[in-house]
Parts: structure tokens; sequence; C-alpha cells
């Protein structure tokens, strides 16, 4: 169970180490919570994770306690609101994905800086944040698939079973991340660096996880999907150059080259089949989709802003040291 962070994460935690009916934080406190800050980011997460692996010692019955619903729909509500204030009206989908199908010539986020600059602790830094991330990576985009239909759900699971390793496990790509940290030195169990991770890289993983939960918010789902998608292969790219370039091992490098070729695949599936099939069926959700692409740009460059802020001071921008 990681450590709170405020009140609403220590209102959760308290309850969780409780059995089910255990009284949880009242509203004002979520009305007081910073959006995307430390507390109501953690509190989130230890909800949302209650429907992957979970806890040990926390009883699964709290999967469904109706007062820790209530109290995640509230944070939810605080979330999503801020999220929409903050990434303003959305264009069309065409319009969202012109915006990241073509890179700036000169790039400054995260993975430009780990190219030219990256050291290998800036990388084992990168990973551990990132772990958050890729060693759930498939999973809450899966949650769309019995909400799709005909073409959008045949590509969507086309995309997914290379995701899930194409029926091999040691090909599955949450686990080549896990090869990639013990390439770097970082232990590789699921969850190991929820207390080091930034606010940033709660929200991030926050977001796909109210995305997928929500049938309501399958648009927005389909679009976060596109958006990672159709950014992986360059990214990847420089990823990989980074990493051959402070010597690190062949498992580190191969997650990234995987995604280069993987990703510029699924990238066309995706956009035509995808996002074009959902649409064909109901058109009503582009501002959707088109919402979960640029919602999924604002946090990812959020979090960027907050890593190479600190790399430029020279400090660390873990909260915990590895």
């Amino acid at each position: 169970m990681p450590e709170p962070r405020g009140e609403l994460s220590y209102g959760v935690v308290s309850a969780l180490r409780a059995r089910p009916g255990r009284l949880l934080p009242e509203g004002d406190a979520v009305a007081c919570a910073a959006p995307y800050g430390d507390d109501l980011q953690l509190a989130l997460y230890l909800c949302y994770e209650l429907h992957y692996r979970g806890f040990s010692r926390v009883d699964p019955a709290w999967e469904w306690d109706p007062e820790l619903l209530r109290l995640r729909g509230q944070m939810e509500r605080c979330f999503l609101a801020a999220l929409r204030l903050d990434v303003g009206r959305c264009q069309g989908v065409e319009e969202a994905l012109e915006g990241i199908l073509v890179e700036p010539l000169s790039g400054t986020g995260t993975s430009h800086f780990l190219k030219d600059e990256g050291e290998l602790w800036h990388l084992r830094e990168y990973a551990a944040q990132r772990s958050l991330y890729h060693l759930k990576e498939a999973d809450p985009h899966a949650w769309v698939i019995p909400r799709l239909w005909g073409r959008a759900k045949a590509a969507m699971v086309a995309v997914e079973f290379d995701e899930f390793g194409a029926g091999r496990a040691e090909r599955v790509h949450a686990q080549l991340f896990a090869d990639l940290m013990t390439d770097l030195g970082l232990e590789a169990e699921y969850g190991r660096y929820v207390d080091a991770a930034a606010s940033g890289m709660l929200t991030s993983v926050n977001l796909m996880s109210l995305f997928g939960l929500h049938r309501a918010l399958r648009g927005a789902l389909v679009g976060h999907f596109a958006a990672v998608e159709v950014t992986s292969s360059p990214g990847s790219r420089r990823m990989a150059q980074a990493l051959r370039r402070v010597g690190a091992g062949p498992a580190a490098v191969h997650f990234y080259d995987e995604h280069v070729e993987a990703d510029a695949v699924h990238e066309q599936v995706v956009r035509r089949d995808v996002i074009g099939g959902l649409l064909e069926v109901e058109p009503w959700l582009e501002e959707d989709v088109a919402f979960g692409i640029e919602a999924t740009g604002w946090v990812d460059d959020r979090f960027g802003d907050e890593l190479l802020t600190a790399w430029r001071a020279g400090v660390s921008s873990l909260r915990k040291p590895l």
C-alpha cells in the first residue's frame, strides 16, 4: 500500500486497511484538493488499482463498495472538469490527429532530452516512473472492446493481440518493459515505484483508467489509444538511441525497438479502422475522440515539463531515491 500524500489519500489508505464499511473522507476534502495534485491523484490511483491487481491484505469487496465509489465519483468529476477546462474546446478528429502526426523540426520533449543529453540516471528515473504505465499498458484499453462493434472491434482486438504478445507470454509488452527495468538495474515488480512517482505520472495513468472504466467515455478512450499509438514510434526511436548511447543492455533497447516497428503499423490500423469504424457507427462521438487525443497530449506534456524542470536543475524527478 502506498504512503498517503494528504488528507484524501490518507483516508482511502486507512479505509482499505480495514473491512468495507469504514468511513471515508467527506466531499469537502475533494473540493479542497488540487485536481492534479499528489493527494487527489494518489487517492484516485488507489481506487482504480482495485480494478486491476489490487493490494495485498485488502478485502476484494472494496472494489464495489458504494461509499468508495461515491468518493471516487467526486474525485473523477473534479479531475475531468479540470481537464475539460485546461484542454479547452476540441477540434474535429482529423485536426486533432494532424496536430500529433507531424513533429516539429526542433523537438524539446522528454525523449529529445534523453536522446541528446540524458545520462543513465535520467533513463533509470524515467523507467521507474513510466513503469506505472507500461506494466499495465494495454489493460485499460481492453475495456473498450465490449463497447465497440464491427470494424472498430476487430481492429482494436488485432492491435491489442500484439500488445499482449500475440499469444506468447515472453513477448507481452508489459513483460518486455519489465525486462528493460531489470536491464537498467531496477526492480521490476508491478507497482514497485508508486511511492517514488511524481503526481504527473499518477495523472497520466489515472487518465486512461478514467476513460477505460466509463462506457460514457469510450470515445475518449479510443482517442487516448490513438494518441499513444500515433506518437509512439518516433518517440521510441529516440529512446532506443538514448539507451544505446549510455550503453544500456539489449533488453532495454529491445523494448523501444519493438515499439518503433509495431506502432508504425498500429497507427494506421487505429486511424483507419478503430476510429473510422467507431465514428461510422457512432458519429456523435467525434468530439469525445478528439478530447481523448488532446487530453492525452496535455497530460503527457505536463508530466514532461515536470521531469525536465527537475533534470535541468540537476535534481531527481522522483519523490524517493531509487
